[in-house]
């Protein structure tokens, strides 16, 4: 997993999501555009987090997940979790 350039601006953030409430495209392989950085925050629980086909993260409160511009990834709540993703251009 990357880490997040120094040289990126925060943007906008999602509003919190929980087991229940993740959007349906975040489950499944998608990726930002070519210029977007995204930064997964856990607030409580855990979450997996999968780039590509062979690199998976188990993210929490002390983890977060970064997201590199027209990444392949997906995420997979692991029981009761809260998270929300910030979003950086750069």
């Amino acid at each position: 997993m990357q880490t997040l350039p120094n040289n990126v601006t925060h943007y906008k953030s999602t509003k919190v999501f929980n087991q229940e409430t993740v959007p349906k495209g975040l489950l499944k392989d998608h990726s930002t555009a070519s210029h977007v950085w995204g930064e997964l925050n856990i607030i409580s629980g855990t979450l997996e987090y999968a780039i590509g086909e062979n690199e998976v993260h188990i993210l929490n409160t002390e983890i977060k997940g970064v997201i590199a511009p027209e990444e392949i990834h997906h995420i997979k709540p692991i029981g009761n979790v809260e998270f929300f993703i910030k979003f950086y251009k750069g």
